[in-house]
């Protein structure tokens, strides 16, 4: 039950883009098109599920034994920079198409604050559950993680199939473009709080 109550916060009720506004700048920015969005939030789940897996076991077994918990933020990027460059490699044999689509936003999964944010929620924020506040293990962490990046795959492809629809549609010349793209966007932010009361 703890699993269904994770997956639903993170996808619906505590939506890493549209509730705590993390990793807006691929959300604006690869947008356009429901296939590239969809490629994007892949590339993302992809990258966040191993981010967190490393970084947990990194925390616990390396930062937290040798008292250099400090580090942790240094540690986290190095990780999540490695691993871009893995997916990046990857999809460049596998998807030229989807990898020339990407662009410039592949790389910038490194500096992308969702993956830090829930690599860092992870190891720091108690969740509660049945009225206990525990830390989240390591398969708790993962669901969470793939959660998450499901969350943000799917605010990023609806987001995408409204900017597509929105450039078929008649729309003032003062609101075309990224003025209409950050209207649509607050309007899905409120809807997806409308989950709250979920959990």
């Amino acid at each position: 039950m703890e699993y269904i109550i994770i997956i639903i916060s993170a996808v619906f009720v505590n939506n890493i883009l549209l509730a705590q506004f993390l990793g807006v700048c691929p959300f604006l920015g690869v947008s356009n098109k429901v296939a590239t969005a969809s490629g994007m939030g892949g590339a993302v789940m992809f990258v966040m599920a191993l981010a967190t897996l490393v970084t947990y076991l990194l925390q616990y077994y390396v930062l937290v034994p040798l008292h250099i918990e400090f580090m942790q933020t240094v540690a986290f990027i190095l990780v999540i920079a490695a691993l871009v460059q893995m997916v990046e490699i990857i999809l460049k044999k596998i998807s030229p198409a989807l990898y020339q689509a990407l662009g410039i936003f592949l790389p910038l999964i490194t500096t992308n604050c969702a993956v830090l944010g829930v690599a860092i929620l992870v190891v720091s924020k108690e969740f509660a559950f049945g009225g206990t506040e525990h830390y989240l293990n390591l398969a708790e962490s993962v669901v969470y993680a793939v959660a998450s990046a499901a969350g943000f795959a799917l605010a990023m492809v609806l987001f995408a199939g409204i900017r597509e629809q929105l450039d078929l549609s008649n729309v003032p010349k003062s609101f075309k473009g990224v003025p209409i793209a950050l209207i649509s966007a607050g309007i899905l932010a409120l809807a997806f709080m409308g989950f709250a009361g979920l959990v």
